[in-house]
């Protein structure tokens, strides 16, 4: 076995196997169970560097095992693939470091647990990224759903038991459909793996009709997950969860997982040719334009800080919908790569919300009166994501909705140009208040400072993420147009999948 067969592999076990062994350490054994997580996070940079540098190059990396007659777990390190889990695997070594000093400052224990999940978690959303079949994708899929569900339940609350309860009945469902689409799926066409271009357009004449059904059934159970308006309802509830929980469910795991389910179904199952035939794409940019709007709206009605991005996250997280479900190449370019573009921000926002929970015990934008006084950097920081996301150039969100404008224009959707601007003025209505209300708002009350860190706002493991993230929604759209950025490599993407561009 080569380096292009076990590659893959190594990318989903470097996570899973420290998360194992974690599940085996005492709660006192912090130094050992920070030892497994560091170095797990970074074997897996290692080896997605690696395959990067290999797919950019022209190889092909395939691990390929054979459980049962007609099922093989396939995982495919190809293009798209690899753009997903660069973005899994470098944001889980950040929210790592961040979780470690984020439970240091709870009181409850379980960390063990905790960090054991938090490892499964996101070695199955790597598993998920690398899917060659449906078979490994609603395995991965399934096991991402199992593995968040103790971290969203972490504080034994009531609340956050009610929440998990919501989040699990959700995610099943969706699960269940997709479960169902899939087989019905394989018992119409047999046993496929997932090709750039799709593969059903061969089948058209027999089975044209159920393909529709069987598209909008598979739409509906990614959809859970990606916050599809009307299955969109567990993601605020789960706010309960912690804060790098809600960093990990936003910006990597779940509702990208959810997303991008959707991404290859329309590319590498049905092929964007077919899907336009059909009439698939623009039903599913219509639901995700009903979404973008629903979201920013119900943003604007929280006060509750991680609530009102939860919210956002529903809105923006449909963008990438919208893109692809445009079907033309320069609107898929911005879908996708705000699959990047939005995990920085979001995960900005996230730690945010964090530091200040931690440090501050607010949880609320009507407290937030004056606290960058107190807490400069991480204001910085949130003040930069949050312009990004209203589309503030050179930032990563604006680099995102230039693209998915001249996309639309592209495709003489002009309607989306209306969605886009809409969306826009909304983010604008619910994120500048809360920049206002930190920088020149009245204090409710004196800060404390800091006792554990001098005059540094907050502890350094929760800092410095914070500030690397926001860096990077700097460096993505300022440096949009050089190699190896994440526009130059969906661009990559794009061209093997879009015919003629």
């Amino acid at each position: 076995m080569d380096a292009t067969t076990w590659l893959p592999l190594a990318v989903v076990l470097s996570s899973m196997v420290p998360g194992v062994l974690i599940f085996t350490l005492g709660e006192e054994q912090r130094v050992w169970r920070t030892v497994l997580n560091l170095t797990g996070a970074v074997l897996k940079l290692v080896f997605i560097a690696v395959m990067l540098y290999g797919v950019y190059q022209g190889g092909v990396y395939e691990t390929r095992i054979a459980l049962i007659p007609g099922f093989d777990l396939v995982l495919d390190g190809s293009a798209l693939p690899m753009f997903f889990v660069t973005l899994s695997g470098v944001l889980w070594l950040i929210t790592t470091v961040y979780a470690i000093g984020y439970l240091d400052l709870e009181k409850s224990w379980h960390r063990s647990r905790f960090f054991g999940y938090f490892s499964i978690c996101v070695s199955a959303t790597t598993g998920v990224a690398l899917s060659g079949n449906f078979f490994t994708l609603i395995i991965f899929y399934e096991l991402l759903t199992l593995a968040t569900y103790p971290l969203v339940v972490h504080a034994g609350t009531k609340k956050a038991m009610t929440a998990g309860k919501m989040y699990l009945g959700y995610t099943l469902v969706g699960g269940a459909l997709l479960l169902v689409a899939a087989v019905w799926l394989h018992a119409l066409v047999g046993p496929f793996d997932f090709q750039e271009g799709g593969v059903l357009a061969e089948f058209d004449e027999e089975h044209r009709t159920l393909f529709v059904v069987i598209f909008v059934m598979m739409v509906m159970g990614f959809g859970v997950k990606a916050a599809l308006v009307p299955f969109h309802s567990w993601l605020p509830v789960a706010m309960v969860a912690p804060a790098p929980v809600s960093a990990l469910l936003h910006a990597v795991a779940v509702v990208k997982a959810g997303a991008y389910g959707i991404v290859r179904i329309i590319y590498d199952v049905y092929g964007v040719v077919y899907v336009a035939e059909l009439g698939l794409g623009l039903l599913l940019a219509g639901a995700a334009a009903v979404t973008i709007i629903y979201g920013s709206l119900q943003a604007l009605a929280q006060d509750g800080l991680k609530r009102r991005l939860a919210f956002s996250t529903v809105s923006q997280v449909s963008y990438i919908m919208l893109g692809v479900g445009l079907i033309g190449p320069v609107a898929a370019v911005g879908g996708i790569v705000h699959l990047v573009h939005q995990g920085l921000m979001k995960i900005t926002l996230f730690f945010c919300a964090g530091n200040i929970a931690e440090t501050l015990g607010l949880h609320r934008i009507s407290q937030m009166g004056g606290i960058a006084g107190r807490m400069p950097w991480t204001m910085a920081a949130f003040t930069v994501a949050s312009l990004a996301m209203i589309g503030v150039p050179p930032l990563a969100g604006f680099v995102s909705k230039w693209y998915l404008a001249m996309g639309a224009v592209e495709v003489e959707q002009y309607w989306v140009l209306v969605i886009l601007a809409g969306s826009t003025v909304l983010n604008a209505a619910y994120f500048l208040p809360i920049v206002y209300t930190a920088y020149f708002g009245r204090a409710i009350r004196p800060w404390p400072q800091d006792e554990s860190s001098g005059r540094l706002e907050t502890r350094p493991t929760l800092l410095w993420p914070t500030l690397t993230t926001a860096l990077l929604v700097v460096l993505a759209g300022v440096f949009a147009g050089s190699l190896f950025s994440p526009v130059e490599w969906v661009e990559i993407v794009i061209v093997r999948i879009h015919p003629g561009w």
